[in-house]
């Protein structure tokens, strides 16, 4: 199958499963599939949920670090075309380990792995093997993650550096799949050297934000901390009392300098969004979209970070998402992106009135 042809050669109603799971495990992600066409709607949407079960395990407070990271390494035997294990195995090892109850989103696609890994194996080969290697990265990331922190439970950053090399590991490796998917074919080989030297930065600019804005979130249902021990010893603030009100200006300071290194990450990933090949149903609003939210995250963040701290949340309006994802609706101007980064960083952004409105 050419990278021309419009549609993976996949069961249609697995495909249709797939991407209905992703509307339910990421209302972000889920805008970007959405406004991607057809080849690559579904090759992006497989290739998040390939890497989405192996998150969902690492984030799981109630698994043992021992029994994640054994989860985590049958799985990404599953995902080694070379390795006997398969996805059966993986979903039989996983199964007593299932919530209680009703599973939500993310867990219906883990105890769905064959269904989903049955669909990405339809996919083309070229496709496949642009996805596989960054997405067992990510999983064996993770596996190195839980097994350093094994006797803390959760994770416990410690450094500005083991941060990066965290977010690398689960978003930088997705900024290299979606550059191994749109570098596929003839691309420039300047435009692809300026492609894979921007695309681990957009990866990490999305995960800081996600790591600012959900502090209290990660700790009190993950007990994952990702504000370095470093930087809240800094401030007095011991890691395992961050999110405690006696500590909130002292943590809201780390948040808002974990925002900032999000912050750092801006130029290169706009430099990204500048150079993706818009082909093979790439969109530029696709990852427009996500960028320009970050921006407005960050905007909030540094406004308020002690937000982060508490069930407040930080997140920006419904109205500023929606105006957003009407103004890049279908363009493919980049020369906007400057533009409305600049904009949406200095206050909320609403579409102007018309004299239709």
């Amino acid at each position: 199958m050419s990278q021309q042809d419009d549609h993976p050669r996949v069961d249609q109603a697995d495909l249709r499963w797939c991407h209905r799971s992703v509307q339910g495990v990421s209302r972000t992600f889920a805008l970007t599939v959405d406004v991607l066409d057809e080849p690559m709607s579904s090759y992006i949407c497989l290739g998040y949920l390939v890497c989405r079960i192996a998150d969902t395990i690492e984030d799981a407070s109630h698994i043992s670090s021992e029994t994640q990271a054994e989860l985590l390494e049958t799985y990404d035997a599953a995902l080694d075309p070379e390795n006997e294990i398969d996805a059966a195995t993986f979903a039989s090892a996983v199964e007593p380990h299932l919530p209680t109850g009703e599973l939500d989103d993310d867990w219906t696609v883990v105890r769905n792995a064959p269904r989903v890994l049955r669909t990405f194996g339809g996919l083309p080969d070229e496709v496949q093997k642009a996805i596989i290697p960054p997405a067992r990265e990510l999983v064996q990331g993770m596996t190195t993650f839980v097994d350093r922190y094994s006797d803390t439970g959760g994770l416990r950053i410690q450094t500005r550096e083991e941060l990066e090399e965290y977010c690398y590991y689960a978003a930088g490796t997705v900024g290299n799949l979606i550059t191994n998917l749109l570098t596929r074919g003839s691309v420039a080989s300047e435009r692809r050297q300026q492609l894979y030297e921007t695309a681990e930065e957009f990866g990490l600019l999305l995960q800081l934000v996600n790591v600012s804005k959900d502090v209290y979130d990660d700790y009190t249902d993950e007990d994952n901390i990702y504000l370095p021990a470093e930087w809240l010893a800094d401030e007095d603030v011991p890691q395992d009392q961050l999110v405690d009100p006696e500590h909130e200006a002292g943590a809201a300071t780390v948040v808002r300098r974990t925002a900032s290194l999000a912050g750092s990450f801006l130029d290169d990933a706009e430099t990204y969004l500048e150079t993706i090949p818009l082909r093979d149903g790439n969109t530029l609003e696709a990852w427009a979209i996500p960028f320009l939210l970050a921006v407005g995250t960050l905007r909030e963040l540094l406004s308020r970070p002690e937000d982060a701290l508490s069930e407040t949340d930080v997140k920006i309006s419904r109205e500023e998402v929606f105006a957003v994802v009407e103004e890049m609706s279908g363009t493919t101007d980049r020369d906007v992106l400057n533009r409305l980064r600049t904009r949406i960083a200095e206050e909320p952004y609403h579409r102007r009135p018309t004299s239709a409105d």
